[in-house]
C-alpha cells in the first residue's frame, strides 16, 4: 500500500478485522483483505474471526494462503487449503521467509504443498528482504478482472480512525508482553478529540480477563504502561500527522472475548 495498514506481530491471531485496503498502480487498482487467520476457536470472539475469514474467500477473484517457510505444512495449512477447496476460488501460495529456511528444503515444501491443493501459483519469498514480492504483486495484478475503479483515488483503507488507533495501541501490548497476555487483551478507544493548536487527545481502554494479567499490564510503577504508550503515541503521531497525547486505562473484565457488546465495539461483527 505505501503505508502501514495492519499492525503486525509476531505473535498468532494478531489480526482480528478484515481490513480493506487499496494499492494503485497506472494499470491496475488491487484490493486487498487482511483476514483474521484460520485457528481451533475457543472463544465467541474467535468463533467470528475465524467466520469472518471463511466469508472472505466467497468475496474475492483470489485468494493467497500465506505459510511461513521454515514451519512447513502444518495441520492447519491442510485445513485452510480444504476451505479453499470448498470455497473455490483461485488461490496463489505464498511460502514468506526464504531467508530464513535452506535452499534444498525449498523445493520439496513446493512439492508438498502441490500435492494438497492445485495452486495456480507458488511464490516463494521474504517479506523481510522483499525477495520475490514484486512478482507476487504483478502476478495478482494479472489475475484481477478487467473493469473500472471501485473506490475514489484518496481512498487507502476502510478501517475507521477509532479502530486503527485502538489496533496501534494493542500492537505494543502484543510486543512487550507473551504468554496468555496478548489474547486477553482488547483495546477500546474511549475518545478522540483534537485542539485549536491540531494537536489529538486520545483516551482508551485496555479490557483484561483477570486481575494479575491487569498487574503485568501496568508492571511495576506502572513501567509496563508507560513504555506501551509511549510507543503506541509514536505510531499515532505518524498516522494522523499531527501530535498525540494519550491516556490509558487497564480493566478487568471477565470473559470479554465471550461478550456481544464488547466484541461489536472492537468492530468484529456478530451475528444477531
Amino acid at each position: 500500500m505505501g503505508s502501514k495498514i495492519s499492525i503486525v506481530s509476531p505473535v498468532s491471531q494478531t489480526t482480528r478485522l478484515i481490513i480493506r485496503a487499496v494499492a494503485r498502480t497506472p494499470e491496475a487498482e488491487v484490493i486487498y483483505l487482511d483476514t483474521p487467520g484460520i485457528h481451533r476457536p475457543l472463544f465467541q470472539m474467535n468463533r467470528e474471526m475465524v467466520r469472518l475469514a471463511r466469508e472472505a474467500l466467497h468475496e474475492v477473484d483470489l485468494a493467497v494462503l500465506l505459510i511461513e517457510g521454515p514451519e512447513g505444512l502444518g495441520p492447519g495449512d491442510t485445513y485452510t487449503t480444504r476451505l479453499l477447496a470448498e470455497a473455490r476460488p483461485p488461490a496463489f501460495l505464498v511460502i514468506n521467509k526464504i531467508d530464513a529456511m535452506r535452499k534444498a528444503d525449498l523445493l520439496p515444501l513446493m512439492k508438498e504443498a502441490s500435492r494438497l491443493h492445485p495452486w495456480e501459483e507458488i511464490f516463494p519469498c521474504s517479506a523481510l528482504t522483499g525477495d520475490g514480492c514484486e512478482e507476487l504483486a504483478a502476478a495478482i495484478r494479472k489475475r484481477l478482472p478487467v473493469g473500472g475503479a471501485l473506490f475514489p483515488e484518496d481512498f487507502l483503507t476502510d478501517l475507521p480512525t477509532r479502530l486503527s488507533l485502538g489496533e496501534q495501541i494493542r500492537e505494543q501490548v502484543l510486543l512487550r508482553t507473551r504468554e496468555e497476555i496478548p489474547h486477553a487483551t482488547a483495546v477500546l478507544v474511549d475518545e478522540i478529540e483534537r485542539n485549536e493548536r491540531g494537536d489529538y487527545r486520545v483516551a482508551a481502554t485496555l479490557f483484561v480477563d483477570r486481575e494479575s494479567q491487569k498487574g503485568i499490564l501496568i508492571g511495576h510503577q506502572g513501567e509496563m504502561l508507560k513504555a506501551i504508550g509511549q510507543a503506541a503515541r509514536l505510531e499515532m503521531a505518524s498516522y494522523l500527522e499531527a501530535p498525540v497525547h494519550l491516556s490509558l486505562w487497564v480493566k478487568v473484565k471477565r470473559r470479554w472475548r465471550d461478550d456481544p457488546t464488547v466484541l461489536r465495539l472492537l468492530g468484529i461483527a456478530m451475528r444477531e
